[in-house]
């Protein structure tokens, strides 16, 4: 990313804080001077007042005159008053320490200055930027002066301001480092509600959002989950609805030649069972065997010669459905290689009675659109194709194979190749490569039609190989899994 949020909300926050420092320090080294003087003038002047409720009535106020000491202690003041009577001058002295002569000098230096400014109470003049003080007159006509002492403000705003720079670096740093990490707690959810959405850009609707603080960004994830449900939703309905709109346009064209091939090849198959049903029960009933054996051979043969004919009744009933469009062909997203796992286990009894070893990598999920109903019809076939036509070394081997936006499934069986002649017209209804064998095992040469009537009802490819030692069939699926770019790409954040 070229800019993330996450730096940009660092960066507002550590200029934010660098400016107001450096505000501070600007107005500390404009301003601070004047604010001390200001402030001591005011020290002064609150000075003044409790000087002239003290000592500026006819009679000194003691209890006046105590918190004037206080105050003057407090706040580092020194003053002079020249108290006259009808009779008298007396010198009152608040120095904090000793008379100070300097202090008495400076007041009757200025007493001249006082009388002819006797209408005004009290001046402040600053002296050589080493005290304030205040002289004037207080309520009964005493001359008075009060002087504090400016510390050298200018190198203390010097001091301040520097101790400021270096406190303020240090806290932007501190600051900085702390917003870097709090950050994350913001901007991890944003990347988190990114990489969901490029992976449903992409139609993979697997990704959650699992967060577990309830503000805005919470609820922004819980909307796209129910976004990322509805969308997935959606498109296997609007698959499922192409799909149909696909089949529907070659069925119209195909629906009278299907029937008159379905019932030509029906009346062709019954034809055998059922004359060798009918020959063995007119034996029966003719009495050409009296033996109870014979007459228990003639029942088997009968009985499993209407076994197979129902069976085979059953399969052309299902392929009847899909060729006629009478069987709703579903797609949604499911685990193939869980499916055909689980199918293996569950062929695992007649895999080991016939000495089959079968071979199947491990490996993670691998999603698909499909019908997983008549997928699994599709794979049982040709495993069981694959188990009755087994030898030699007598190994199944199942691949799954990504590839270009599909999933190709491969069912190998060692054993005889199929003849070159024979290979274009398996698919057909009712062919057989080797008829004596077939019947052996029961089959009705129905089982690789539905894999074509259901292949072609989800316009899907599938088909069969021929090697050296065996034959391997093999169809193929629209992949829907995760893309392993995203992967990487939110990993990093």
């Amino acid at each position: 990313m070229s800019t993330s949020i996450r730096k940009q909300f660092a960066g507002v926050f550590i200029a934010l804080m660098a400016g107001t420092i450096l505000l501070c320090w600007f107005i500390n080294n404009i301003f601070l001077e004047s604010f001390y003087v200001s402030n001591k003038e005011k020290t002064l002047r609150t000075a003044y007042e409790k000087l002239n409720s003290a000592l500026g009535g006819e009679e000194r106020n003691l209890e006046a005159l105590e918190d004037l000491n206080e105050y003057f202690v407090i706040y580092n003041i020194t003053t002079v008053v020249i108290e006259s009577t009808n009779v008298s001058h007396s010198i009152f002295e608040s120095s904090n320490g000793g008379a100070e002569p300097r202090l008495i000098g400076s007041l009757i230096t200025n007493l001249l200055y006082l009388y002819e400014s006797a209408d005004n109470p009290y001046r402040i003049r600053d002296r050589n930027k080493e005290y304030l003080e205040m002289f004037g007159f207080l309520n009964n006509g005493s001359p008075y002066i009060v002087r504090t002492p400016v510390e050298s403000i200018q190198e203390s705003a010097r001091i301040a301001n520097r101790f400021l720079a270096y406190v303020g670096s240090i806290m932007v740093m501190f600051s900085g480092i702390i917003i870097w990490f709090i950050s994350r707690k913001i901007t991890d959810p944003i990347l988190e509600l990114t990489g969901i959405s490029e992976r449903m850009n992409h139609l993979d609707f697997e990704a959650k959002y699992y967060g577990r603080s309830r503000n805005e960004i919470s609820l922004l994830g819980e909307n796209i989950n129910k976004l990322s449900a509805t969308l997935e939703a959606t498109i296997s309905e609007l698959k499922t609805a192409n799909n149909e709109l696909m089949r529907d346009i070659e069925k119209k064209e195909q629906m009278e030649e299907m029937r008159m091939e379905f019932l030509s090849n029906v009346s062709h198959e019954l034809k055998t069972p059922i004359a060798l049903i009918q020959g063995y029960a007119e034996g029966l009933q003719e009495g050409i065997n009296e033996d109870p054996d014979s007459r228990q051979f003639y029942c088997e043969v009968i009985m499993d010669e209407a076994s197979k004919m129902n069976i085979m009744v059953k399969k052309l009933m299902t392929l009847n459905q899909l060729e006629f469009g009478n069987d709703t062909v579903t797609l949604e997203r499911f685990d193939i290689a869980m499916m055909i796992r689980n199918y293996i286990q569950s062929a695992g009894i007649l895999t080991k009675q016939n000495g089959i070893e079968v071979r199947m990598e491990e490996s993670g999920p691998v999603y698909v659109w499909a019908d997983e109903f008549k997928t699994e019809e599709v794979f049982m076939n040709y495993f069981t194709n694959a188990m009755n036509h087994c030898s030699g070394k007598k190994i199944i081997d199942i691949q799954l194979k990504p590839a270009d936006g599909k999933v190709r499934i491969s069912v190998f069986n060692t054993g005889e190749p199929i003849p070159e002649d024979a290979v274009d017209h398996l698919w057909e209804k009712f062919y057989k490569v080797d008829k004596a064998r077939t019947r052996e095992y029961g089959g009705s040469g129905v089982g690789l039609s539905i894999v074509k009537a259901i292949m072609d009802s989800m316009n899907q490819e599938y088909g069969t190989v021929n090697y050296d030692n065996g034959v391997m069939f093999w169809f193929e699926l629209e992949a829907a899994k995760e893309d392993e770019r995203l992967k990487k790409v939110i990993s990093t954040y």
